[in-house]
């Protein structure tokens, strides 16, 4: 089901919105005319996003997803200033780098409330409004790690993997509603998440190559919320790991076990942290996380292009094998 008004006149939740990908949504959803609702846990960095949307109608509404009260509380704002709300982005999201077999419990568990309960409390708390519209949008952004997973980062492969099973449990349930679900599944990105996790594997982390920028995501989202669809991928890679890992699901599943431990992971030493897991980072608000610079497009392209072809390679001869 499509908006019920064009997205320049509609009224836009996005949670998670103080960087990356989140600040890159909102500045595109300002940049169509779209009245946006910026929620974060700091204020001081969605004002500092909002500055840069220039004359954009906005509203900062702090919040921690994690909590059902301010994530119901930040709904109310939205309907008490704006009347409506038209989509409600579920982006908010953070990390632990350490093996699920020993990472702190108390960790994993909040990389659970955060990543995946924060977005159901997030559908829970818009749902009235949208049904009281007629209908309207709810986009959830995944990862390409809700199809595959690599090591050292178990607690956010299986929020992710939930996430694409909450996404489609709702499509089946609200579709009478005219509420559509969309699921967004980004590659890897260039943002301030890897500084901002959790970090117990003794290394400092950095995002897998090929990476893309936030906006290459913040493109996909502002096309879903405009013209609603089941799930789209963000980075090529990411659509091709996922079709390589139905095809061949044991041998990429080795490539990337090999592949995640060598290129997540550097060789500098990191000591323990559970970054911005229970308290907001100090970190400025950036849309980028500065590990590719100016990177080109048709560079990362032909690169996860080449990874994808390995792949297929290895899955081709691993089926060869079997016949």
């Amino acid at each position: 089901m499509p908006l019920r008004r064009p997205l320049s006149e509609s009224v836009v939740v996005v949670t998670g919105a103080s960087g990356g990908i989140g600040a890159a949504t909102s500045l595109a959803l300002a940049a169509r005319g779209a009245t946006v609702v910026l929620a974060a846990r700091r204020a001081d960095a969605l004002h500092e996003v909002v500055r840069r949307a220039g004359d954009a109608r906005t509203l900062v509404v702090p919040t921690d997803v994690a909590d059902p009260a301010a994530v119901s509380a930040l709904a109310d704002r939205t309907t008490e200033e704006f009347g409506r709300v038209d989509a409600w982005v579920n982006n908010a999201g953070v990390g632990l780098y350490a093996g699920l077999a020993g990472a702190p419990l108390d960790e994993v568990r909040r990389v659970i409330d955060v990543n995946l309960l924060g977005y159901l409390y997030g559908v829970r708390a818009a749902l009235p409004g949208l049904r009281a519209a007629g209908g309207g949008v709810i986009v959830n952004v995944a990862s390409v790690l809700s199809e595959v997973t690599v090591p050292f980062m178990g607690a956010y492969n299986l929020t992710k993997h939930a996430v694409r099973g909450l996404s489609d449990t709702l499509r089946q349930e609200l579709a009478r509603d005219g509420v559509s679900v969309c699921g967004v599944l980004p590659a890897s990105i260039d943002t301030p998440f890897y500084r901002n996790a959790g970090n117990r594997s003794g290394r400092e982390v950095r995002p897998m190559p090929p990476v893309y920028p936030p906006r290459t995501v913040a493109r996909a989202i502002v096309r879903v919320i405009d013209r609603p669809r089941r799930q789209v991928y963000a980075g090529p890679l990411g659509h091709a790991l996922a079709v390589q890992m139905r095809l061949t699901p044991a041998p990429v599943e080795r490539v990337l076990a090999w592949y995640g431990r060598r290129a997540a992971l550097t060789a500098t030493p990191a000591a323990p942290t559970s970054g911005n897991l229970f308290a907001p980072g100090g970190w400025p608000a950036e849309v980028d996380g500065g590990f590719h610079g100016r990177a080109r497009t048709l560079a990362r392209t032909a690169a996860g292009l080449s990874a994808a072809a390995a792949l297929a390679l290895v899955a081709a001869q691993k089926l060869r094998g079997r016949t």
